[in-house]
């Protein structure tokens, strides 16, 4: 039989990390880049031996601007509040309309405020932050800070694991 005092002793708050790509200046450029990219097609012929394929250099500069955009991502990782501190947050930001459960205004820059481990931040600095970011990228946000309170702690499955798993067992 279990023993409530060991359980207590291995749990631990579920984490979860949502990650952000700060560089929006650079998707712009990427998107530039590829339309010119697609233009060209795959039909280039060169009207001499001399002349460069001018699809590689905008590859390589895809290549670069993909890599300068997932090293400007923002790892943003959240802990689940304890029963107290969730009610307590609730508490603190009710909603005005009777029918809701919290202010929609300021419930979501303070759960992502309470929740964050990595980077630490108040909820005025994400206030700040929210006048950055567009409306997906705060979504992402509050999605990571309200699901890592809600989501079961089950083992996801990971089709990229299995399917390697299986490819590399195969080809033995």
């Amino acid at each position: 039989m279990a023993d409530i005092a060991d359980i207590l002793k291995k749990a631990k708050r579920r984490e979860k990390v949502i990650r952000i790509c700060l560089a929006g200046d650079k998707l712009v450029e990427l998107d530039e880049v590829e339309r010119q990219l697609a233009g060209l097609g795959k039909a280039w012929e060169p009207g001499s031996l001399a002349d460069a394929d001018p699809r590689k250099e905008l590859a390589e500069k895809v290549a670069a601007l993909r890599t300068e955009i997932r090293e400007s991502e923002q790892p943003f990782r959240f802990r689940a509040l304890g029963d107290k501190e969730w009610s307590d947050l609730l508490a603190a930001h009710p909603s005005p309309d009777k029918d809701k459960v919290w202010d929609p205004e300021t419930f979501g820059p303070a759960l992502i405020a309470e929740c964050a481990v990595d980077p630490v931040m108040s909820a005025e600095q994400v206030k700040e932050l929210f006048e950055i970011l567009n409306g997906a990228q705060r979504d992402e946000l509050w999605r990571g800070a309200y699901e890592v309170n809600t989501e079961a702690g089950s083992i996801p499955f990971s089709l990229a694991g299995s399917g390697m798993l299986d490819y590399l067992t195969a080809a033995k």
